[in-house]
């Protein structure tokens, strides 16, 4: 996300390239930040006139990102909230869009970040908010997603079953359980977010995994921490809410072309094209962060690590912007109510 996720996401930040070697066992009782923040305090900011331009084009960048997601996801929560009948699809992509909603709307305060010199003064309980919200968003999403694609399932696979129970009021039960299970995940990373002074002065909202009782192997529990998140982060949000929407898709079309009809409905074009960009915006981050726990054994792929996070954490934020196009031009009753 621009710089390095110092605000929101997780990325290296711009540089994670820690001398070569081995820690001392003796020393790894006695760290006070794990190895790769411990080389982040040390990161002096930009002097050359070519950085500043940089980050000046980011700053604008993500200024007008957060601005135009957010209203774009205020307007669809408007117009399916209050404009539309309720139903069972309606309350899904309610849902959707608040969630997206949340997360543009954090990137105001991550532009504030970028634009006072990458340094962190907004303190550290909204540190850990504010980073936890780009969490929520992941998650929300997934389970969101999966929620979708078993609903869609059972009304073609289970017709009758799902007339009798597919109903608003159980749709809104499910969302509230799902935002509940979000919150749970995001937990950790709202614990282990912290901040931390850098050798120049400037503050910085990173993970610090040595928080909360780290044991007396310290450098391992940086390790392990860091793999703990980076892996259930990937399952929980990305490969088993995927592996429930392929099994979805598989079992929808097979029942369709039982029936011998071959258009998919408005509804299925739309879901299609939000997994379509939640894969495409979310796959790059959870390979990059996968990348970041094996950087903290392997010096050799923290230079690729830490040129390529920023990016592909920006890329995420942007599938929140991208979801409320996919809602007007694959669902007309929406443009409709915009008109």
């Amino acid at each position: 996300m621009g710089a390095g996720s110092l605000g929101s996401g997780d990325p290296l930040h711009l540089h994670l390239s820690l001398p070569a070697g081995t820690q001392d066992p003796e020393m790894s009782s006695n760290i006070t930040l794990c190895p790769v923040l411990e080389y982040m305090t040390n990161i002096t900011g930009h002097t050359s006139s070519n950085g500043r331009y940089i980050d000046y084009a980011s700053v604008t960048l993500h200024g007008l990102v957060s601005l135009l997601g957010m209203v774009e996801n205020a307007v669809i929560l408007f117009v399916v909230g209050c404009r539309m009948r309720q139903t069972v699809v309606t309350t899904w992509v309610l849902h959707l869009a608040l969630s997206d909603l949340l997360a543009t709307a954090s990137l105001p305060f991550f532009t504030y970040f970028l634009a006072v010199g990458h340094s962190w003064k907004l303190g550290t309980t909204f540190c850990k908010v504010h980073s936890s919200i780009f969490f929520l968003n992941m998650f929300a999403s997934g389970f969101l997603l999966s929620a979708i694609s078993l609903d869609r399932c059972l009304q073609v696979v289970k017709p009758i079953w799902a007339q009798n129970h597919r109903t608003v009021a159980a749709a809104r039960k499910v969302c509230l359980v799902l935002w509940g299970l979000a919150l749970l995940n995001t937990i950790p990373y709202f614990l282990f977010r912290d901040t931390i002074t850098r050798r120049d002065n400037r503050i910085m909202c990173y993970y610090n995994l040595l928080l909360h009782n780290p044991g007396t192997d310290r450098d391992a529990a940086c390790g392990r921490r860091q793999t703990a998140l980076a892996v259930s982060k990937f399952l929980l949000a990305f490969v088993i809410p995927l592996g429930i929407i392929g099994t979805c898709y598989v079992a929808v079309s097979l029942q369709l072309r039982h029936r011998c009809r071959q258009h998919p409905s408005r509804f299925v074009r739309l879901v299609m094209a939000v997994i379509a960009a939640f894969v495409l915006c979310w796959l790059p981050y959870h390979i990059f962060s996968l990348m970041e726990v094996q950087a903290h054994y392997d010096p050799s792929l923290r230079p690729m690590v830490q040129v390529a996070l920023p990016f592909v954490t920006s890329l995420a934020f942007i599938n929140s912007v991208v979801n409320p196009f996919l809602y007007v031009f694959t669902c007309p009753d929406v443009l409709k109510k915009l008109r």
